[in-house]
């Protein structure tokens, strides 16, 4: 298990989002209060996806951001990649709550060389508006051509038996891999991944103890039952008898959800014992990573440790362009867009992490 964990200042500061000249390919060029590069790298286009983000897809000389290429829009059909790009093409198949959701639906525009976030358009649906973690690494920090799939449903939880979602229309974890299993996991013709070209992500937990975490009973058992949970789900991904086949994974813990906003303005008593579960509930879950890989010959596992990025940039806002660690709502120097959701400015940073770390340097 390579462990994306104990990340130092100095590897953090190096992630800071810089202006470069001219942005690469997939990358943002333009929109409603970007800052950054408006022109592309040689061979892409300036396109306009939605008023808010421009992005350089590749095709004819470049150009800028006022240019008057039309947006890409999403189609109500599920078209089979167009097979025509020189680049080659990975996947990536994304599971979990708000802080990963876009709103994608298995139904709607498949991605394809010409939009690989598929539906719906990008920056798609996030918890607090703008990108988030897997619309940066879609489309800027990785090293090829990325097709994302991203099954995140906001609230969810691992499973609707064990935590209920605030609302039962949520999907659960349970629900997305089954959503996966029942329509691309045969690798049919508009999807022909494979075991080798696949990265598998998981980011749970966050609404599972948030939701309970201050009932009775013994927390660190129940940890156990939600990560068995979890892992079965993760064995199913992994079955080729189920059609699946799945070997890259790439795991998530939980952040320090007990020092957002919404917590804060809960009793310290109430954070403490929120903290000693999510701490317990990692702890367990690198565990589990490790018993998994053990388990599954051929299968290369990642833990990107959320809660030590969390703690370091929170612990010295400032270093990172944010005014303090409470503060939430608009603006390019607020860490939480709300009062339980990092900004869009935040996940920039984490986008940097996940795809420099172990998209860019690790498996493609």
């Amino acid at each position: 298990m390579l462990r994306i964990s104990s990340i130092s200042l100095a590897a953090l500061l190096a992630l800071v989002p810089a202006v470069s000249a001219q942005a690469a390919v997939w990358a943002q060029c333009g929109g409603k209060g970007w800052s950054g590069a408006t022109t592309c790298v040689s061979g892409t286009t300036c396109t306009v996806m939605n008023d808010y983000y421009s992005q350089c897809i590749p095709g004819a000389a470049s150009s800028t951001a006022s240019s008057t290429t039309k947006p890409v829009t999403s189609s109500t059909s599920n078209p089979a990649p167009t097979g025509t790009s020189t680049k080659k093409v990975n996947y990536w198949f994304s599971f979990g709550d708000s802080y990963t959701q876009t709103g994608f639906t298995p139904s709607g525009a498949l991605p394809s060389d010409s939009n690989p976030f598929g539906n719906p358009a990008y920056p798609g649906y996030t918890a607090t508006g703008g990108q988030n973690w897997v619309g940066y690494v879609t489309t800027q920090y990785n090293k090829s051509l990325l097709y994302t799939y991203n099954y995140a449903y906001g609230g969810a939880t691992i499973d609707a038996n064990l935590v209920t979602p605030y609302t039962p229309t949520v999907l659960s974890l349970t629900d997305q891999v089954n959503q996966f299993l029942n329509s691309v996991a045969s690798k049919p013709a508009s999807t022909p991944w494979t075991s080798s070209n696949s990265l598998f992500s998981i980011w749970i937990g966050i609404n599972d103890i948030g939701n309970s975490y201050y009932l009775s009973g013994d927390r660190a058992a129940f940890s156990d039952t939600l990560l068995n949970a979890e892992f079965a789900l993760v064995q199913k991904l992994v079955s080729r008898r189920l059609n699946a086949g799945a070997r890259n994974f790439l795991f998530a813990n939980v952040p320090p959800i007990d020092r957002s906003p919404l917590m804060l303005a809960q009793s310290a008593d109430a954070q403490a014992a929120e903290k000693v579960v999510i701490t317990g509930f990692n702890s367990k879950l690198a565990a589990k990573i490790s018993a998994f890989k053990a388990a599954n010959s051929g299968v290369q596992t990642f833990l990107w440790d959320t809660n030590a990025q969390f703690t370091t940039i929170l612990n010295s806002p400032a270093t990172y362009g944010f005014k303090d660690a409470t503060s939430y709502g608009d603006g390019s120097t607020i860490f939480w867009g709300n009062n339980y959701h990092p900004s869009s400015y935040a996940h920039k940073f984490f986008g940097q992490q996940v795809g420099q770390n172990v998209l860019g340097s690790t498996i493609w």
